[in-house]
This record gives structure tokens, sequence and C-alpha cells, in this order.
């Protein structure tokens, strides 16, 4: 697609949208977007101290997205993160990609393309680390 772009959520859809854009050659159209104020619990949690700065350096306008998040759960970060974007135009089309599902959806939302599916407790959450040499891993952890 001539308008194709990247966009990861922070933090960990981020890394992999950096990976997908060196794999597809698309490091020109690649962006990144931290949800934190488009939440709707951000009253109820407050803003989070690792808060980064959305960057979007393409014309949104027209573009087909590929959003790519590590975790799908609730739909809730994806639902912000769709706000966040018609905040910078109106794209085309928004395809979602993330690298696990675990269910639990509270919203009508789905991934395009997923890697892998689990089912987890409510009160455990999946982690995405990143190594120095750049090699991921998953953990979970109590919530």
């Amino acid at each position: 697609v001539d308008n194709a772009a990247i966009v990861g959520i922070h933090s960990g859809g981020a890394w992999l949208a950096e990976r997908l854009a060196t794999e597809l050659q698309l490091e020109q159209r690649l962006g990144s977007i931290d949800v934190s104020f488009y939440r709707d619990d951000y009253a109820e949690k407050g803003l989070r101290p690792e808060v980064r700065p959305t960057q979007i350096p393409f014309q949104v306008d027209g573009a087909t997205i590929l959003l790519v998040d590590d975790v799908l759960y609730t739909g809730r970060t994806t639902r912000a993160a769709i706000n966040e974007l018609f905040d910078y135009g109106r794209p085309a089309k928004i395809m979602l990609a993330a690298l696990v599902d675990r269910g639990g959806r509270e919203l009508p939302i789905a991934a395009d393309f997923v890697a892998d599916t689990i089912a987890l407790p409510a009160n455990r959450s999946l982690v995405l680390q990143r190594a120095d040499d750049g090699r991921f891993s998953l953990t979970v952890a109590h919530t």
C-alpha cells in the first residue's frame, strides 16, 4: 500500500512497530503513540511516570495505518489510540496487530493480526520486555 504507515502504542507496541517497520522497509512511515491522556480511566488512575510524547511524523489523512500493541485485553487501550489518531487526521483505514490476545474484551475490538492467544486470570497481566540486544520476552505478572 503506497500510503501505509505503522504506529506502535507505547511501550511494547512501539518496540514491535519499530521491528515491523524495519522488516517492511517503512522506517520513514513509523510513528508511536502514548494513550495516557486518552484513556477513559485517566481521572481514576492518574498519569503514569513513564508517559512519552506521541510522534506521528507523517500525514494521517488518507493513510492506511497498522496500529501495533503488545497485548490486547479489554480493548480500551486500542479505543484510546484510535481516538488519538483521529486528532491527527482521518485515516483511510486502521488495522490492529497484537503480539498476544488474552481475551477479556470489554469493547467490540478485535485484532486483524495476532501472533498468539492465551487465557489469563484477571489478576494477572502480560509484560513485554526488551533486552539490550533487541530480543523480546513476555512474562506473567500479578496485578
